[in-house]
């Protein structure tokens, strides 16, 4: 016979709750991390897409928008990218694009790839992703340190990467990985090598590969065999692309934030020199780095990508939440997105000026129903880029309008009065051009992102 215990009154619940509580925090490092006043924020991180099979003489997924044909205007000692386009994996220098090499594939080998920090911290965590991916992607070993030129890395700044305290670990189709925390000190402004030996296949196979195509950054690709870790990384190939990778997190102070520029291949940095961090977020990162602000910059540009239609990546409004609103430490975002809408609908009055005001305006009511301040960045000059049209400036023209005055957004950031030719408004500063009259160059970059004024990020 079974003795009848008696019920448990809901004070008793609620006392044994909070000395079960009580014991957690003493034992659990991210409870005392909490505790501490530290917070995890980003302090890098990109927007990826799926790489599927590559579409007839293009060397990108399904659903990429054809490429307008070159306009007369461009000079050619060498061939331009199609706008949006560039950053594919095997761009050259510039974005120039000469025959798209075959895509990026990975059996048994090591990735080394690196990303630039905005904020430092004591700590940190890997988000690894496979979110279009239709199958598992296994992780047999991972690593993180400091960079050491090129494809290296400092001996004595190597951490391993660990998940639920195994070495190794499965992404599964569709879904995130977050690595356990490592101790280690990041400075802000600083290169970290990520490293991920993948024991299976990737880029082979039905299962599309979850990149960002327009690093302007080079990632390394091992012989076969784990590889990470290694000072003097062994390199079988190299790419413009980021694979698998979302973010790195750092525990920042109570204090910390993060502003998401979010937006197409301008944002994404697109003809701005690889390897150099000429982005205008970078600019930015920089300046509010000497400023002392405690604000991470997240770059979640994807080049060729449209407010209202899908094709080189979904379209904004379909990422706004998985870009901007799950950022960890997300604070403020900057949108600048519409050219590629505007552009490519060429002559055709659809979208029209007013398809892309209601679309503005869900992003600004998405942002601030999370609380985030939202500012409004103009479109840059493109007459003369291979999609202009007078139909097109008209939109552009009147969208900018509606940014500056319409009082939707917080604030606005003028990016079209800092890179207009005033000789001719609807052009690019010469200067500023990077040669296709649509993409800023290096300096052009810089010209907007010492433009952005840091009191909106205090």
């Amino acid at each position: 016979m079974h003795a009848i215990s008696s019920p448990v009154r809901p004070a008793a619940r609620l006392q044994c709750l909070l000395v079960v509580l009580a014991l957690v925090q003493v034992t659990s490092p991210a409870l005392a991390q909490t505790a501490s006043g530290d917070r995890w924020v980003a302090t890098w991180a990109t927007a990826l897409v799926a790489r599927g099979l590559p579409a007839p003489g293009r060397g990108q997924g399904p659903g990429v928008p054809p490429a307008p044909a070159a306009a007369a205007a461009v000079p050619a000692p060498a061939t331009p990218a199609a706008p949006g386009t560039n950053g594919a994996p095997g761009a050259a220098p510039g974005g120039r694009v000469g025959g798209p090499p075959p895509p990026v594939t990975v059996t048994n080998q090591t990735l080394r790839q690196i990303v630039r920090t905005s904020v430092g911290g004591n700590r940190l965590r890997v988000v690894l992703s496979n979110v279009f991916g239709t199958a598992p992607i296994d992780i047999a070993a991972g690593d993180i340190g400091l960079r050491d030129g090129d494809s290296g890395i400092v001996a004595n700044s190597v951490k391993p990467l660990t998940f639920g305290g195994s070495p190794t670990a499965s992404i599964l189709p569709g879904a995130l990985l977050v690595s356990d925390p490592v101790e280690m000190r990041v400075p802000a402004l600083a290169d970290l090598a990520v490293d991920l030996y993948l024991p299976g296949d990737l880029g082979i196979g039905p299962s599309p590969v979850t990149t960002h195509n327009g690093a302007s950054q080079t990632n390394f690709l091992s012989p076969p065999g784990d590889h990470t870790g290694s000072p003097a990384f062994l390199v079988a190939s190299r790419s413009l692309a980021w694979f698998l990778l979302a973010r790195v997190e750092v525990a920042a102070s109570p204090a910390a934030g993060a502003v998401v520029a979010f937006g197409d291949s301008i944002t994404d940095g697109a003809r701005s020199t690889p390897d150099t961090n000429n982005r205008w977020p970078d600019h930015l990162a920089r300046r509010l780095a000497a400023a002392g602000q405690n604000v991470a910059v997240l770059n979640a540009g994807i080049s060729g990508n449209r407010v209202l239609s899908d094709g080189a990546g979904v379209s904004a409004l379909a990422r706004f939440d998985k870009d901007v609103l799950m950022q960890t430490g997300v604070t403020h975002v900057v949108v600048m997105e519409g050219i590629n809408d505007i552009g490519l609908a060429r002559t055709s009055p659809s979208p029209g000026t007013a398809d892309l005001i209601a679309a503005h305006r869900q992003l600004i009511d998405r942002a601030k129903a999370r609380g985030l301040k939202v500012y409004g960045a103009t479109l840059t000059p493109f007459e003369g880029a291979a999609y202009w049209t007078a139909e097109g400036e008209a939109k552009r023209q009147a969208l900018n309008e509606w940014i500056r005055t319409s009082h939707a957004y917080d604030a606005v950031i003028d990016f079209d009065a800092v890179t207009r030719d005033p000789a001719a408004p609807t052009k690019i500063l010469p200067a500023y051009d990077s040669g296709d009259h649509l993409h800023p160059g290096d300096a052009g970059y810089k010209a907007m992102g010492d433009a952005v004024n840091l009191a909106l990020f205090r």
